[in-house]
């Protein structure tokens, strides 16, 4: 994930901005489960003479469907794929890596904060099984309170 970043830093037109997006694209991928975010999910594209983070896809939770799985994201994020705690998440790839404000970083955890009852709603009135949606549901719950975010 380092990686990623330093690319965003020395090609982005804007790299403050789309440093911003890939933090809630990490973030996000991290508290569905979606273990499949590999280096080809992450690309720049020039649109109107800027280049930017191109736009988000293959975003699904893999890890409830992944019995046994291993990791937590696909890419090494501080030297590791799993354990992860909002100190590695928030300090060091928000403010250390990708040199987000802290404010840029309080506004991203603010905006989960505000999306985690409806998150539960949808994931409630999904067609997965009801299996399924206790898994789903319970790994939000369980990662979003190890990264403190609840």
């Amino acid at each position: 994930m380092e990686r990623v970043a330093s690319i965003i830093k020395a090609y982005c037109s804007f790299p403050l901005l789309e440093s911003d997006k890939l933090f809630k694209r990490v973030l996000f991928s991290f508290l569905v489960g979606n273990e499949d975010m590999h280096l080809k999910n992450f690309s720049l594209i020039t649109r109107e003479g800027k280049i930017e983070l191109s736009p988000a896809y293959d975003l699904l939770n893999s890890t409830i469907a992944l019995k046994g799985s291993v990791e937590e994201l696909a890419l090494p994020l501080a030297g590791k794929k799993r354990g992860f705690s909002g100190k590695i998440f928030l300090e060091y790839y928000g403010q250390e890596r990708l040199e987000l404000p802290k404010t840029m970083i309080d506004d991203t955890v603010e905006m989960i904060q505000k999306a985690l009852p409806r998150w539960h709603e949808l994931i409630a009135i999904s067609f997965l099984s009801v299996s399924m949606k206790q898994r789903y549901s319970e790994l939000l719950n369980e990662r979003v309170h190890r990264i403190k975010l609840a």
